[in-house]
């Protein structure tokens, strides 16, 4: 019986060995003809691997990045934010903490971990338990994260449940030793660390490191590898900053490991284990940094050109360097930031009690809100889901939410309807600032408004508003042009134009609403903003042929050729007023401002360099006495820039013109030196929002402080090399006498009920010469 029973098992025994080696021989010609029909997508039955070309050169996203003249980083373009780094970047610290945790055999495979795996296959499969611990190698990882195998190529049997997962991880397998192969264990170790997703849009170990403690890889200390290392097992669950708890355990865990291999020891894990965390937390979004405006409005420009030269801005890696001056640029968001806020404060009082939305009589604007309210976002949202007129859109629109409002004393959390939250923004005072370099067009900075986080809106480009008595000068520069001198004399008297309409007639005023028949000169008369002057100029010169100047300045905005166009009754941008005006300083050249300088890939192969367009715009001569008209404005009695601190205007020639629209609108200021020029503009949202009175609400008032500061500023840096200084003169001798002491009493003198026929004459010679010159 016991020898029946003792051949029975011996018998099963040796049928359980046949199968054995019988499933032996099946896998071992089995898993080769298994794996190569995978790698050869047989009958497209799995799905394509990596082509060679592009396992040879792996790409991942990343951000390309906008460098200042100075060579900081102003801000990047992405959809995954990554930038990547060399291996002697990342401090050892990370790199240990992640071989001890993730792959601690990593040295010393060949892209598998077969213990790794048979360990796996042990504890999940037979024993049913965690195995604590991952079979995938950090080179399969990589292999993952960088060619998406278990998102992309899927193949007839990809969906069969099971099956699908073991054809992903073969993939993996076949790519992580192609790896391994061709790159060396620094360069996968490297490319892994600039792949992987550390959560809070952070990919790749140089973001996440400026994200979550503000520091470069190199420099991240033993606590801190140990806490983003922790992250790459679920970023959301371990993140130090929404589940700090979660964050700690996992610090310690990867702390562990380290000590467990050896790379540091039971002691130094145990202090470090009871460290608090430290965390500096700061996403990178297009909201922050320096010059958001400008990054936002050249961003369009940025896409047609990759997309003209074949790249893609949001992940090619591209370097982008502009003209912007990191130093400059802060320099003018901090005299926006200090000018604005108190400016609104005083807009405030002065409106307090009281809307801001007026009509010309001062009357207050009857249903402004609700107009203005059906382009906004909450209603247009409500629109497209209820449909237009719909009930719930009124209801919704006067319901409080919660939402996060700006002031200028912080962002305040607030309970408050949509309908208010207009009302409440619309009462914000916004500007507009640009500086450049007259002599090579470089714009050196850029405000666009005064938060670009609440206020989209560009006030540089975009924005255009009538330009006042800034586009004086333009009227000034065409009589100049004429043959009319600084000199020249006119008396201060009502000019009337005749115009198409009812009345038939324009007269414009003077600010000051009165007319004082004294006899100015021309010179006087730009300085001290005298309308009734820059009217008897156009009438003179013609409104066609200062539209032609304008243009021949840079202007390109629509210009009406009437008669109000003499007080700046057309649109124009800041970009473009501080164009025309840096044409006086560049003896006459006018040069379109810009910001590129050079676009290279992400290796650093230039791809293309910028110049700007330029146009010989006036002769020298011209030029340079628009320079000595505008200084006017800081040397004449009565010049509108007279206000301006004794600091700026000593040793120093500056040129400047202010502006005030009609119903003070628009608040404007222009300034100019020998190396820079920067316009400034201030107003509502509206043009209906501004102040009541010339006090308050000219642009010697609103947008001169701006350029002030800005200006005080830069003189103070000694390493930006602006110094104070004269306007560089003419190589020629002047062909008219500048210094009206001289010339008082004789033939530039005129009234407009007498004829000067010797002036009309010098007049023409002299237009006749400054022809000559530019042809």
């Amino acid at each position: 019986m016991q020898a029946t029973k003792s051949s029975r098992i011996i018998g099963i025994m040796s049928k359980v060995i046949k199968i054995l080696w019988v499933l032996f021989f099946a896998l071992l010609i089995g898993l080769p003809l298994f794996f190569y029909s995978v790698k050869i997508n047989f009958l497209n039955l799995y799905g394509d691997l990596p082509s060679i070309k592009s396992l040879e050169n792996p790409k991942s996203d990343v951000s390309s990045e906008l460098y200042s003249i100075d060579g900081q980083s102003l801000g990047k373009y992405f959809r995954e934010n990554r930038s990547l780094v060399d291996y002697d970047e990342i401090s050892p610290n990370v790199i240990n903490a992640l071989i001890a945790t993730e792959d601690y055999r990593f040295e010393r495979h060949s892209g598998l971990d077969l213990r790794g795996l048979m360990r796996v296959g042990v504890f999940t499969l037979l024993l049913r338990q965690d195995s604590k611990g991952g079979g995938s190698t950090i080179t399969q990882q990589l292999a993952k994260n960088l060619f998406k195998t278990r998102s992309t190529s899927k193949g007839h049997l990809s969906g069969v449940p099971g099956l699908g997962m073991v054809i992903v991880k073969v993939k993996e397998w076949l790519v992580a030793i192609y790896l391994e192969t061709n790159y060396t264990k620094r360069e996968i170790i490297t490319m892994y660390l600039n792949t992987v997703d550390f959560g809070s849009n952070s990919f790749g170990i140089k973001v996440a490191a400026q994200t979550f403690f503000n520091k470069e890889p190199s420099d991240l200390n033993l606590q801190e590898a140990a806490t983003l290392v922790g992250l790459l097992k679920a970023p959301t669950r371990y993140s130090p900053v929404s589940n700090p708890e979660n964050s700690t355990y996992r610090r310690n865990t990867v702390l562990a490991q380290m000590s467990k291999y050896g790379f540091i020891s039971p002691q130094v894990q145990d202090s470090i284990a009871n460290e608090e965390m430290v965390v500096q937390f700061k996403v990178e979004n297009h909201n922050q940094g320096l010059a958001t405006y400008f990054r936002s409005v050249i961003r369009s420009f940025l896409i047609s050109w990759t997309r003209e030269n074949g790249y893609d801005l949001f992940e090619d890696g591209l370097k982008i360097y502009t003209t912007i001056d990191s130093r400059m640029q802060q320099y003018a968001e901090d005299a926006v930031a200090a000018h604005m806020a108190k400016l609104q404060k005083i807009f405030d009082d002065h409106w307090k009690g009281r809307n801001p939305w007026i009509d010309a009589d001062g009357a207050e604007l009857k249903g402004f809100i609700e107009s203005v309210s059906k382009s906004s976002e909450h209603y247009r949202r409500y629109r497209d889901k209820y449909g237009q007129g719909h009930d719930s859109i009124d209801i919704l629109m006067n319901t409080p939410k919660k939402m996060r409002l700006f002031s200028w004393d912080g962002e305040v959390d607030s309970l408050i309807s949509p309908m208010d939250s207009i009302r409440y923004y619309k009462r914000f005072l916004h500007t507009g600032f640009m500086a450049m370099d007259p002599n090579n067009g470089h714009i050196k900075a850029w405000v666009g408004g005064i938060n670009h986080k609440y206020f989209k809106y560009d006030h540089v480009k975009q924005g255009k508003r009538q330009p006042g008595s800034t586009f004086k000068p333009i009227v000034y520069a065409t009589a100049i042009e004429s043959g009319y001198s600084p000199c020249y004399e006119v008396r201060d008297v009502p000019v009337t134009f005749q115009v198409v309409g009812d009345p038939p007639t324009w007269t414009p005023k003077n600010a000051s609403g009165q007319f004082s028949e004294e006899m100015l000169t021309i010179r006087q008369a730009m300085a001290r903003s005298v309308n009734s002057v820059t009217a008897f100029l156009m009438q003179k010169v013609s409104p066609q042929a200062v539209v032609n100047m304008a243009q021949r300045l840079g202007i390109k905005s629509p210009l009406e050729a009437v008669p109000a166009l003499s007080l700046g009754s057309s649109d124009v941008s800041i970009y473009e007023l501080t164009g025309a005006y840096s044409t006086f300083v560049n003896e006459g050249t006018w040069t379109e401002p810009f910001f590129i300088t050079r676009i290279e890939d992400k290796n650093g192969v230039v791809l293309q360099e910028f110049v700007p367009n330029t146009i010989e715009a006036l002769n020298e001569e011209t030029a340079y006495l628009m320079l000595h008209m505008l200084k006017g404005a800081t040397e004449e009695r009565g010049g509108t820039a007279l206000g301006l601190s004794p600091e700026l205007r000593m040793d120093n020639e500056i040129g400047a013109k202010t502006g005030t629209t009609s119903n003070y609108s628009d608040g404007w200021f222009v300034g100019v030196t020998k190396d820079l020029v920067a316009g400034v503009w201030v107003g509502g949202d509206n043009r209906s929002i501004r102040f009541r009175n010339m006090a308050l609400g000219q642009g010697a008032r609103t947008a001169m402080p701006i350029w002030e500061q800005f200006m005080l500023k830069v003189y103070k840096d000694e390493a930006l090399g602006y110094e104070k200084g004269p306007f560089k003169k003419p190589n020629r001798r002047l062909s008219v006498e500048i210094d009206c002491d001289k010339v008082k009493g004789l033939d530039f003198l005129y009234d407009q009920d007498d004829e000067m026929l010797n002036l009309d004459s010098l007049r023409e010679e002299r237009r006749d010469i400054r022809r000559d010159e530019i042809m």
